[in-house]
């Protein structure tokens, strides 16, 4: 079997999107489906917060069609005997609510943010959690199933090293700080990832080497689109299918 090979380049840094523009960006939903990535076979998933038992997670990566043939895409250039794992897609707003205000309760607690309020404390959990939001206008990225949590993996399952840990609140987990040691195992992995995801059209959070958008805010954001294709969404439902239309 040919080799397959990407070009690992450099990760570059980032900054931090300005929260109050990509509320600003229209969204002119396109309507895409959600599809379950468990029904593929060359992608692994393996959905992280069922898996930790966090309250309310369901048990599939769900994402919009157009991201899961993004993510095939991505499977499909990554060299032999490494595989792609997604550990979150679309997420229920109960979760996002749960993820948020746990990370909340957490930053009140440590002593080095005992000065902070609350407002400065929420700029802290964005760059692991985005706030739990019911406007249609302004969703958090997870809601849209534009957003995808992923990593690698071996062929028999082992999860790379990517010098933290998937969620790791470490300023480590910033997509670009093992960049300082780029001939290290952990970076090698880390740029491999970074640039099959951006090959396929994602644009990356800077803060989160795992986390990939696409078609959503964050994504229009980063592409300097004017408009994003995602909103809120959520499964097909059995009410919606025994749904009795009138004549």
């Amino acid at each position: 079997m040919q080799e397959r090979i990407i070009d690992v380049v450099k990760i570059p840094p980032v900054d931090m999107p300005i929260w109050n523009n990509i509320e600003q960006i229209t969204i002119d939903e396109c309507g895409e489906r959600l599809l379950p990535l468990s029904l593929s076979d060359e992608i692994v998933c393996y959905p992280a917060y069922y898996k930790m038992g966090v309250k309310y997670a369901v048990q599939e990566c769900f994402v919009r069609e157009s991201v899961f043939y993004k993510l095939l895409e991505v499977a499909r250039s990554l060299p032999n005997g490494i595989r792609l794992v997604v550990l979150d897609g679309w997420r229920p707003i109960h979760v996002q609510e749960y993820l948020y205000e746990t990370l909340i309760t957490q930053l009140k607690r440590a002593p080095i943010h005992a000065d902070k309020n609350i407002s400065e404390l929420s700029l802290i959990a964005r760059t692991l959690v985005s706030p739990p939001s019911n406007n249609s206008k302004c969703p958090s990225p997870h809601q849209t199933g534009g957003s995808v949590d992923v990593t690698l993996c071996d062929g028999d399952g082992r999860l790379l090293d990517m010098g933290t840990q998937f969620d790791e609140n470490s300023l480590l987990s910033w997509s670009s700080a093992l960049e300082d040691t780029p001939e290290t195992t952990q970076a090698q992995n880390r740029r491999l990832l970074y640039n099959a995801m951006i090959e396929a059209g994602f644009t990356n959070l800077p803060s989160e080497w795992w986390h990939y958008d696409y078609g959503n805010q964050m994504w229009a954001n980063y592409m300097g689109c004017k408009k994003a294709i995602f909103g809120a969404t959520k499964p097909l439902t059995i009410e919606h299918l025994w749904n009795f239309q009138e004549d």
